[in-house]
Order: structure tokens, then C-alpha cells, then sequence
């Protein structure tokens, strides 16, 4: 079935369970989010596709691909407003990613190196000034500390503990934050980075 998001086509190619209603998802969507912010997306699909593999979504060649498996409308709503912001990237990186981001995002990651270390996790400190993912930054972050205590280090550093594993990942929850959760949090939280937000949903040109 065939649906939309504004003008953005979503296709459902396998049907989520009977309690996610796709046509409310996209009502949502429309409720919360202006139009020009999915200029990049070319089109939705829900399904269930081999290439997510562990991930429940991904921005790829234009379009959004989310699983079908999503319980509820709000978790459906997350896969789609992240991906959305990884969508943004390819207009606004320039605006997004200049040395002001950069260094508040590097500020973090200093702070959550003092705080790992203070509880005995310990990894090759160079990691922590690559911006860009790095698997085995992420699998530490992940596996040997653990998302529990990552979360519980992490309050009022990080609007979410999947944030500190790149720069693009702290955008795009940011992002996700300022949509379904509340701008002040991010405001409060990373100043530049909601102000980067503002400017991008501001941009209607």
C-alpha cells in the first residue's frame, strides 16, 4: 500500500503489526515535521529488508528504510525523524558540521573519557578525537561499557548515550530529541547543536 508524508511517498512492502497503524505514523509525522525538512528524502519504505540488517533503519540513495517489525507509532516515528536528519546531511553539511559543532562535540568526548576512565574503562585514548564513526569505538561503547552505564554516565552530557559514537550520531539524536522529546533538553544539554537545528527548520528557502 502506498501512503504519504507531505509530498514524499511511504510503501508499505510488508505489513507492520496490527497495532502500528502506518496512516497514523504519517499523520504524526506531517503534524511535527514542515515539509522542506524531507527535501532529500525521495521516498519511504517499511519492510523487511536484508540490507538493515541489525539496524532498524537507514537512509540510503534517497529513500528512508525502516523495518516492519516496530511495535508502535512512536517507534516507528524514531527510525523516521533519525533518518530524516542523516538525510539533511547531504544539504546542510556545511552548515552543520563547521568548528563550532566540532568542538562542542569534542568537549564531550573529553568529559566522557574522564568519566570512563574514572570507572575503570579504558580504550586507546586517540579514539576519542576521531569525530567520524569508528567501529571499535563503538563496540567498546556498546559491549564492554554497556548502554545502562553509558546511560547513566552520560546524563546531562549527551541528549542520548548513542550520540557520543560519532558526530553525525550526536546530530542526528539531537535531532530525533528536538522533534520527540522536548528543544529544551537539547538547548540545555548541546546549545550548539540545538541552535544548528533551529537554523535548519528555520531554512524554508
Amino acid at each position: 500500500m502506498e501512503y504519504y508524508i507531505h509530498n514524499t511517498p511511504v510503501f508499505v512492502m510488508h505489513e507492520p503489526p496490527q497495532e502500528m497503524s502506518v496512516p497514523s505514523f504519517c499523520e504524526e509525522a506531517e503534524e511535527i515535521m514542515s515539509a522542506h525538512l524531507l527535501n532529500g528524502v525521495d521516498v519511504v519504505y517499511i519492510g523487511d529488508f536484508k540490507e538493515l540488517g541489525d539496524r532498524n533503519a537507514a537512509f540510503m540513495n534517497g529513500g528512508i528504510y525502516m523495518t516492519a517489525a516496530e511495535p508502535t507509532v512512536f517507534d516507528m516515528l524514531e527510525n523516521f525523524v533519525h533518518e530524516t536528519a542523516h538525510s539533511l546531511e547531504n544539504q546542510y553539511a556545511w552548515q552543520i558540521y563547521d568548528d563550532s559543532l566540532i568542538q562542542e562535540f569534542k568537549g564531550k568526548r573529553t568529559r566522557l573519557r574522564g568519566l570512563l576512565e574514572a570507572e575503570g574503562y579504558k580504550i586507546n585514548p586517540l579514539l576519542y578525537d576521531f569525530t567520524e564513526y569508528n567501529k571499535k569505538f563503538d563496540e567498546f561503547l556498546a559491549h564492554e561499557v554497556g548502554y545502562p552505564t553509558l546511560l547513566s554516565l552520560t546524563m546531562g552530557l549527551f541528549v542520548s548515550p548513542y550520540g557520543a559514537t560519532s558526530i553525525q550520531e550526536y546530530f542526528a539524536n539531537g535531532f530525533e530529541k528536538y522533534f520527540l522529546d522536548n528543544p529544551r533538553t537539547v538547548r540545555d544539554i548541546s546549545p550548539i547543536l540545538y541552535r544548528k537545528i533551529e537554523d535548519i527548520i528555520n531554512d524554508e528557502t
